[in-house]
This record gives structure tokens, sequence and C-alpha cells, in this order.
């Protein structure tokens, strides 16, 4: 580590060397890759991890499953107008509440595909928020099947990853899971 660090005099007279020197671009080319990473900007990460395959069915859906509490989303995604229909109804039929619907629409915002697939699925288990994180996680899922490109996109925002989080189970002697009854020292 000591051999790489630089005085401020050194990173001076590397400063000053090369902006005396500009005609001495294609000698610098040929000095020694320690030199030359000190002039050259940073570039961004590149992803070495091979695409995953496409994943489409005979009728050209992608399929996925998606979790939530004890909400289980079957989900289809096709190309198309940005329809979605949950059990047979229309999303704004079936998710009332607006914020229920902006947490289904939140995988097509993330990777610019807003109005350009159509959701078909079924949930059942659970409330309608438990339901709409399901059908969420589904639609993110089904989205990289059909469209690998997009998966670090959704995957960076979290919603290729299954919400563990459920209710705590009620324990014996008390009231809920952690509540307990009135105590009377009396």
């Amino acid at each position: 580590m000591s051999d790489n660090r630089q005085s401020l005099s050194d990173l001076a007279q590397i400063a000053a060397e090369a902006a005396a020197a500009p005609a001495a671009a294609p000698a610098a080319a040929q000095a020694p890759a320690a030199d030359v990473a000190a002039d050259a900007p940073i570039a961004p990460p590149v992803s070495t991890m091979p695409l995953r395959q496409q994943e489409i069915d005979n009728l050209g859906r992608a399929y996925a499953t998606g979790r939530r509490k004890d909400a289980v989303a079957r989900v289809w995604v096709k190309p198309g107008t940005g329809k979605i229909t949950v059990n047979g109804r229309d999303q704004e039929i079936y998710f009332a509440r607006p914020t229920l619907r902006l947490v289904i629409n939140q995988p097509f915002g993330v990777t610019d595909r807003t109005g350009q697939y159509d959701v078909i699925c079924t949930v059942k288990g659970g409330g309608l928020s438990g339901q709409a994180g399901a059908v969420k996680h589904g639609i993110a899922q089904a989205l990289t099947k059909y469209e690998p490109a997009l998966r670090s996109a959704v995957k960076a925002e979290g919603f290729l990853t299954r919400d563990s989080r459920v209710v705590e189970r009620k324990k014996y002697g008390k009231a809920k899971a952690r509540k307990s009854f009135q105590f009377s020292k009396r």
C-alpha cells in the first residue's frame, strides 16, 4: 500500500508533465499502466454477470409468483396497453385505494415501461395491502423474465426480494404477541 502513495510534490510534478507535454501523448500510450491510471478518468463498473434467459410461454407471456404476508399472487405479463386485471376485475375496482395502485405500478415506473405491458393476475390470501405487495413482487419477477436486461434496475430497488415480514404469533398468557393483560397489584 505504501508503494502506491505519492506526496503532493510528486502529484504536482505529474500534473506539470501532463500539461507541458501534450505532444507526448503517443509516448504515454506506451507507458506502464500505473502512470496512465493516474490521468485516466474512472470508468463506471461494468456488470460481468451474464443475462438470464428470457422465459416466455407459448402465448407470449411471462409468468411469475409474488408473495407478501399471507398473500400469493400468480402474475402473467405480456406486451400491451398497460391494462392490469386482478382476479378478473380492473385494478381501479379491486384496489380502490390509490396508494395500493401506486404500489402495483412501481416496477413499471422504475424501468420506464409504464403503459407497455398488460398484466393478468390472480391473488388470494391476506388483506388488500398484502395482496398489493404480492402483485408488485410478481410483476417485478415477471418483468425480469420477459426482459432480462431490466433485472439490475428492478433488483436495485429491492422489488425482487420477497418481503419476509409477517405477523408475530400470539403467545400464551398474553393478550396478543407481546401485549399483556392489565396488571393489578392488589
